[in-house]
């Protein structure tokens, strides 16, 4: 007997589709594979199943696998160029306006024969050369940018260190950085940080100074404010000045007369002497009130 081709005939083995692609005949239902690989089943035509097995069969026939990937995938990104040292010797040098060894030819200029350091006459030819006096402000923001300890000396260490900060090797390369400095300095930031270091630079770190004697914190409270002058400033220097007991000024009223010159105004009308000023700052206000209130009587 022929075998039942419904019934008998061995089913499909291929699992990757929802149904078989298997042809079916006309007179044979069909079968329909189920999930996880169940056996198939065979549809009776006789319950109408033929008729919902072609319609199923018409409107849902599998598509093909396209070898075509989902995603593209990126492109491979090329790999990252290493530099051989002489390009990174290159670089370097092309990054720095500067020449460490023309920086130390520079010094050797000026330098002390028996110290390892400029003292007064190699500052004095140092500033000379700059076309500056000794006592003008830049020259004070210059020493601030090497952020040296004592007044009329540079060490090797500072002046290295500085010219690198203002990245010149140069007479010419320093005098080219004057703007830049003023300008800097015009930060309220940077004129505090100036302003604070001035004190210790003036100083005699030598013999262990601790104070600074009254006729030099003068000069350098004219030096400090001679760009930006505060309208106070000037009275107070004369109160300093007929005021011989006063011998040296410490280094917390050097500091706080900052934001004294910032807080009081002109007429020192918003003056308030339960805050925690220097006692000498009290001094100075009751003087310049009494000589307002002479100034009235007079009128």
């Amino acid at each position: 007997m022929g075998k039942c081709q419904s019934c008998c005939e061995t089913p499909g083995t291929s699992t990757s589709s929802r149904y078989s692609s298997t042809p079916r005949s006309a007179s044979a239902a069909g079968t329909y594979r189920g999930r996880a690989g169940s056996q198939p089943q065979a549809l009776n035509s006789d319950a109408g199943g033929g008729d919902v097995l072609s319609h199923l069969t018409s409107s849902r026939q599998p598509q093909p696998i396209s070898d075509k990937k989902m995603f593209t995938p990126y492109p491979k990104l090329p790999p990252i160029k290493k530099h051989s040292n002489g390009d990174n010797k290159r670089l370097s040098f092309i990054s720095r306006d500067y020449s460490e060894s023309k920086i130390q030819t520079l010094f050797e200029q000026y330098k002390d024969p028996g110290e390892d350091a400029i003292l007064a006459e190699g500052i004095e030819k140092f500033c000379a050369d700059l076309d500056v006096n000794p006592d003008e402000f830049i020259v004070l923001v210059l020493a601030w940018k090497f952020q040296a300890k004592t007044m009329c000396k540079f060490t090797r260490e500072e002046f290295v260190n500085g010219c690198k900060a203002i990245k010149s090797d140069s007479i010419k390369g320093i005098q080219s950085k004057f703007t830049d400095l003023l300008t800097e300095v015009k930060d309220k930031q940077n004129f505090k940080d100036l302003y604070r270091w001035t004190y210790k630079f003036g100083l005699d770190a030598e013999s262990g100074q601790r104070t600074l004697p009254i006729d030099m914190t003068i000069s350098l409270w004219k030096l400090v404010f001679s760009q930006t002058e505060p309208p106070i400033v000037q009275r107070w220097l004369e109160f300093l000045d007929v005021h011989p007991n006063i011998r040296g000024i410490p280094r917390d009223t050097w500091d706080m007369f900052l934001n004294f010159t910032e807080q009081v105004g002109d007429d020192l009308g918003s003056y308030d002497d339960t805050e925690a000023w220097p006692s000498l700052f009290d001094d100075f206000v009751e003087n310049e009130n009494d000589r307002q209130n002479q100034n009235v009587k007079t009128l």
